[in-house]
């Protein structure tokens, strides 16, 4: 019977997103970046399963356990799970990086038509389903990306309380799971961040895409980590770069970040017409799915709490299941659109809005948008009082919390 870890923290959210499709003869595929907890989520799983019935079948396959190394192809995935397989009970089937699996798809075809295996599995690249194999599984699986712990998570992983403090080293942390057994000091977590960024950078991307010019490609990671948040193309990127005496043609620049996208180191966020409802075809935004990560890489700077403050508000915008868009109003831009249940909702974010000039932009442009939807501007000035215009005033703690 597999054993699972001891003192896990519940991701609840998460949990609750699974528990309905326990069963249901769909793939269950947890996606995200390495180290954000999917393996987490799978043993809670497992926890559950044996609480009820501790005879309950599992089959578990960690691709980065060595005594799964011989598993490399799809038809060694499916006969390892018919020869584990107990007959006439339902069998629940884990997959830890199945990405690592040559065809994995196949398998997963296959061993779907059988009635009594109920399928799990995780990866760490964004189009892990794309293509064939999402056309393979005929729409037979259910996919859902899983995040860095939110600032409650955080807070509950590290047994702290919610003081001003304490979201600072969430700022300056992020959110890996593994960092609620390391003590929360620089040296100390920023060299744990830099090995993961390590293992992101030459497995997700290096190995898995035979990338050659690996200097061009931390290069290209340091520039997004300091310009966070900024609008770039990949032209303009390039341009910038042979600047700085690095050659890469603005197609390979694309090509690039594609890869750091499919590895979940860094989000692309596109630009939307706020009044023509359409997505622009070049200029987008990048934000670090973990700003510990970005913190590691680049340092953690007082001139960038601007860039980091709107990283966070993205991330968090993420966890709460929004499609997120940077809108564009005329020759004025909205930090957020987002999208979820037919809704939608706009958020400006700013460090403060004590000067007039920084009100009037930030409300300013909220006012100029013509539909009832809410509207919030995000910042770190605690305000408890009226609306601006009916537009929100909220202190990035209290987001964070909601």
């Amino acid at each position: 019977m597999f054993q699972i870890p001891k003192n896990l923290n519940t991701r609840q959210d998460y949990l609750d997103k699974i528990k309905p499709f326990i069963g249901k003869g769909l793939v269950k595929v947890l996606t995200g970046q390495r180290r954000v907890g999917k393996s987490y989520l799978l043993y809670q799983l497992i926890q559950e399963l044996q609480d009820k019935d501790i005879n309950t079948p599992v089959i578990y396959i960690n691709k980065e356990d060595l005594d799964f190394a011989w598993m490399k192809e799809a038809k060694d995935l499916h006969q390892y799970v018919r020869d584990k397989k107990v007959s006439g009970r339902m069998n629940y089937v884990f997959i830890d990086e199945i990405q690592d699996i040559v065809d994995f798809g196949d398998a997963l075809r296959s061993l779907l038509l059988d009635e009594e295996l109920d399928i799990y599995c995780t990866g760490s690249n964004a189009n892990l389903l794309s293509g064939d194999i999402a056309g393979n599984l005929s729409g037979r699986y259910i996919e859902i990306t899983v995040y860095s712990l939110s600032y409650l998570e955080f807070l509950e992983f590290h047994q702290l309380e919610d003081r001003s403090e304490n979201l600072e080293k969430y700022l300056k942390y992020g959110g890996l799971p593994y960092l609620k057994h390391l003590e929360l000091k620089d040296h100390i977590v920023f060299e744990y961040l830099k090995n993961i960024y390590g293992t992101i950078v030459y497995r997700d991307i290096i190995n898995r895409y035979g990338v050659r010019n690996t200097t061009f490609l931390e290069q290209l990671v340091f520039f997004l980590a300091s310009n966070t948040g900024s609008l770039f193309s990949a032209k303009k990127i390039s341009d910038f770069l042979k600047s700085q005496k690095i050659n890469m043609a603005h197609n390979q620049v694309q090509t690039y970040t594609e890869y750091l996208c499919n590895a979940f180191l860094i989000h692309k966020v596109p630009r939307f017409d706020i009044v023509g409802k359409r997505l622009f075809e070049i200029g987008d935004k990048y934000y670090f799915e973990n700003l510990g990560i970005r913190h590691g890489i680049w340092g953690y700077r007082p001139e960038d709490r601007g860039k980091i403050l709107e990283n966070v508000v993205y991330n968090h915008l993420l966890f709460k299941g929004y499609k997120v868009k940077v809108g564009v109003l005329g020759n004025e831009e909205i930090d957020f659109v987002c999208q979820k249940d037919g809704e939608t909702t706009y958020y400006q974010v700013a460090l403060t809005i004590n000067e007039t000039k920084t009100m009037e932009r930030e409300f300013g442009n909220l006012q100029k948008i013509n539909d009832n939807y809410p509207k919030t501007v995000i910042t770190m000035d605690k305000f408890d009082g009226n609306t601006f215009d009916g537009i929100q005033q909220m202190e990035l703690r209290n987001f964070l919390k909601v």
